[in-house]
């Protein structure tokens, strides 16, 4: 067993059991999905110091994430440059399923910012990534036991599993739907350009990158008449949190950006309502680099480019690991 989970795959989220084969050969098979820091620092146990020194240096610097913009810029401009190759193909107007573009455009900015290689080179890391990720939601995330303490060996390694999973995904989602909420109300490309980062935390808002947040009780607490024991994990839904009408009033299942016209406190009753990236202690370590991904990313767009739904949209929000369009995201692009 010891010898079994020393030999992991490096890209491997699983707790691994000895088993063997029908040919009585011995081999490791996979028990559960499961991993030391993906699941401590998801339920708030884990540990706190080396969360933040580990990650903050990569993506909580004002110079690192200036230095970065370059970077999110040039790998932008070649995806941006394939759209317009494919406009001119297509008389002017192109359907584009935009979500995998930008899955892929997120997947080259992460793998470059963190390792200095292109998408091209990190592939493979990024299809086990996804179905790791489909494999988690179908699995029981939540149920505390998968864990070993022998995994904080490979802390960096763990680490940097996470950086891949939470900023490849979650980037290009978010970044989707704000494109598929401006091409539904074309009143706002025009204000977006100016005022995109109040269509950014809109479209967090109504479409936050998880669906909910997971928190350990380390004691017996009572909250409202209800008992809490200690280990419990309690389960915080997001998007039914930051849409409730008594906290953003009655037009909280609408679209409209001006809320946060003086932030998030002038949006919201309960600022500490708004959590997209978490909020506290654990605030995600990424939100920094993650917000300055979307506005260059969104801001070269809408210089270049006006869209609308395509006939071929279908809206189905899907509730896994993170909240994904079920069946992609098609719009109608044309140049500006």
């Amino acid at each position: 067993m010891e010898n079994c989970k020393k030999t992991l795959a490096v890209w491997a989220f699983f707790e691994m059991l000895p088993a063997k084969g029908d040919d009585d050969r011995p081999y490791c098979k996979c028990k559960k999905c499961g991993a030391e820091y993906l699941s401590s620092s998801s339920y708030g146990t884990g540990n706190l110091k080396w969360h933040i020194k580990s990650c903050y240096k990569l993506f909580g610097e004002y110079e690192y994430l200036k230095g970065m913009v370059n970077l999110m810029v040039d790998s932008t401009t070649l995806m941006l440059r394939s759209w317009e190759s494919r406009i001119e193909n297509e008389a002017g107007i192109a359907n584009i399923k935009i979500d995998e573009d930008l899955r892929s455009l997120s997947a080259d900015i992460i793998s470059r910012a963190c390792f200095g290689s292109n998408y091209s080179q990190g592939e493979e890391i990024f299809l086990k990534l996804n179905t790791l990720q489909r494999i988690m939601s179908k699995g029981n995330v939540g149920v505390p036991g998968f864990r070993y303490d022998s995994f904080r060996d490979n802390f960096i390694v763990d680490n940097c599993k996470n950086i891949y999973f939470a900023g490849h995904e979650t980037t290009a989602i978010t970044a989707s739907w704000s494109l598929m909420l401006l091409a539904a109300h074309p009143e706002w490309q025009a204000r977006a350009r100016t005022e995109l980062t109040m269509v950014i935390q809109e479209t967090l808002r109504l479409y936050p990158p998880a669906a909910f947040v997971i928190r350990e009780a380390l004691e017996n607490i009572t909250f409202k008449d209800i008992m809490i024991s200690k280990g419990i994990n309690v389960q915080i839904p997001i998007p039914i949190l930051q849409r409730h009408c008594d906290l953003w009033g009655s037009d909280a299942h609408k679209f409209n950006p001006e809320r946060f016209a003086h932030g998030i406190v002038g949006a919201c009753k309960t600022p500490q309502a708004y959590l997209p990236f978490g909020v506290g202690s654990r605030v995600c370590a990424g939100q920094h680099f993650a917000m300055t991904e979307l506005k260059v990313i969104l801001s070269l767009i809408l210089s270049k480019f006006c869209f609308s739904l395509s006939p071929a949209y279908h809206h189905s929000p899907a509730f896994r690991l993170v909240i994904v369009p079920e069946h992609g995201v098609t719009l109608r692009v044309r140049k500006a």
